[in-house]
């Protein structure tokens, strides 16, 4: 499982930088670089390097080519260990992985209908959705690799409650990061709102513009708050350590976006901002799917009924001496 951990981070990672890149296409006005082409550029594979434009697109496409090839890689690879323990079958990594090929190559096709229709918002959008899909599906399997705590979770023991509430949590993201999407991508939506943290100086903006923006920092506030309600309760639960470091990371990555966020709009949205406002946000879609099957795996367990006569048990980990099974899912 060491190789397949390792593989899986690096692959998550390329995913994420591929993602992050894609913002910088978007911001940067070079998504129609290598014009209505794919997967060529411009009819070239490997087009004249001469516009800035066309160093972002293609180098966009490339990282594309080389995340794709990670995820054959690293499914073959999960193929090929399928018979050692919390690989193959149900819960294993195998499943993760293809899901994964699956869903990369849909996202490739849709890539070249977005190009088609010149980068339209809703395009972008139903993208950008896809490849968000696409980071949880890695991150589920850098999980069952072992990796983010997946390892630590299977000796630790958590509550239902915790695996709603992080769910909840994660829903909430992905709603707030798709309307982050659709406000980068919409005609004049991005500039609708000048000023941090109302809108124009407004509690209920009149524009349907501004009701983009404002919808999108809306669902922010919102995920704030829960996030904060889980950080609270899982300390006073004592849920499973690793349950409350993942919250602890998603809240501190909330916080930071907060930040960012209003710096970038007092600056009137500079490029560099907007891309990191925009990594940012993944890091927290990540950070909190992460966190909805940490909590899920960890509350298996809880099923399980307690040994008797077993003193000083807590709730975060499982007594000593007493085995849980594996998750399988």
């Amino acid at each position: 499982m060491t190789a397949l951990k390792r593989l899986s981070y690096l692959t998550l990672a390329l995913a994420l930088t591929h993602v992050v890149f894609g913002a910088i296409v978007r911001i940067s006005g070079s998504g129609l670089g290598c014009g209505e082409n794919w997967p060529r550029c411009y009819g070239h594979w490997f087009p004249p390097l001469d516009h800035p434009t066309i160093v972002i697109e293609w180098s966009h496409r490339l990282l594309a080519a080389l995340l794709t090839t990670a995820i054959v890689v690293l499914a073959a690879t999960a193929f090929a260990k399928r018979t050692e323990p919390g690989v193959g079958g149900r819960g294993g990594v195998l499943r993760a992985t293809g899901l994964a090929v699956v869903i990369v190559i849909i996202t490739a096709i849709f890539g070249a209908i977005t190009v088609k229709l010149g980068n339209a918002w809703y395009a972008t959008l139903g993208h950008w959705f896809l490849a968000a899909t696409l980071l949880a599906t890695l991150a589920c399997a850098v999980i069952r690799a072992g990796g983010f705590g997946g390892a630590a979770a299977q000796s630790q023991r958590g509550s239902a409650r915790a695996m709603r509430g992080s769910t909840a949590g994660a829903g909430i993201a992905l709603v707030t990061v798709l309307m982050g999407g659709m406000t980068a991508t919409y005609p004049g939506a991005s500039v609708a709102c000048l000023g941090f943290p109302l809108c124009s100086g407004q509690l209920l903006p009149a524009l349907p513009t501004q009701h983009i923006q404002w919808t999108h920092r809306l669902l922010a506030f919102l995920l704030f708050f829960h996030v904060l309600g889980l950080l609270i309760g899982f300390t006073r639960r004592r849920e499973a350590p690793v349950v409350l470091r993942a919250v602890r990371v998603a809240f501190g990555l909330i916080l930071l976006q907060i930040g960012i966020a209003a710096v970038m709009v007092e600056l009137h949205l500079p490029a560099a901002w907007r891309s990191l406002h925009q990594a940012n946000g993944v890091l927290i879609w990540l950070a909190l799917v992460s966190l909805a099957y940490l909590a899920r795996v960890v509350s298996r367990h809880a099923e399980a009924p307690e040994p008797l006569g077993v003193p000083g048990a807590e709730r975060g980990t499982a007594p000593a001496g007493v085995h849980f099974p594996e998750v399988t899912s």
